[in-house]
């Protein structure tokens, strides 16, 4: 069994550590928690892991956010993985900071990166792992907001949230998704 991890995200050290790139922290994340590291390819920073029989492959697109479907769809082609066995992790600004929320499917609900997937891979029908940003911004500067680092007080909300997320990745390859939806969603 394989799986194709998408953490979305910006390359480039001005945008390390922002709130748009919590995608590449949680797989940065799960790939330091199984001792593998990314190196270049194409269309992406890619990583292999093993967890109980299954193979992860690990994908951060370089082609910025906004064109993520891109890197999503030459993966899952290139590795022969079935779009179910897909997961893509990424920021959301309708969820409370800190919240995790684990879909089948689903629009792009204003995120950029999911919609260049949803329009490269023409459907809405792939996993997601939704994680919140909050929302405290002045109207018309949501871009400012996901692009900016994350204060200390939300730094110390979202460590333990990033270990929470990494479980629900291998908890989605491993038990499949309804089971780790009703074990970690809304919790």
């Amino acid at each position: 069994m394989k799986y194709l991890i998408v953490g979305l995200g910006n390359i480039g050290e001005e945008y390390a550590n922002t709130r748009h790139n919590i995608g590449f922290i949680v797989l940065d994340a799960l790939a330091l928690n199984a001792r593998v590291k990314f190196s270049s390819a194409r269309y992406a920073s890619l990583s292999k892991m093993k967890f109980k029989g299954r193979t992860f492959v690990l994908i951060k697109p370089t082609t910025y956010v906004n064109l993520s479907g891109k890197a999503v769809k030459y993966w899952l082609t290139k590795e022969k993985i079935p779009i179910e066995n897909l997961l893509v992790v990424l920021d959301d600004i309708a969820l409370p900071l800190g919240f995790l929320r684990m879909k089948k499917k689903g629009g792009d609900a204003g995120h950029n990166g999911l919609a260049s997937i949803i329009e490269r891979l023409g459907t809405i029908e792939f996993p997601r792992l939704r994680i919140g940003i909050g929302d405290d911004f002045a109207r018309g500067y949501q871009s400012e907001y996901v692009l900016n680092r994350w204060t200390k007080t939300e730094e110390k909300i979202m460590i333990p949230r990033i270990e929470i997320a990494v479980e629900m990745i291998k908890s989605f390859a491993t038990i499949g998704i309804e089971l780790t939806m009703t074990a970690y969603n809304n919790k």
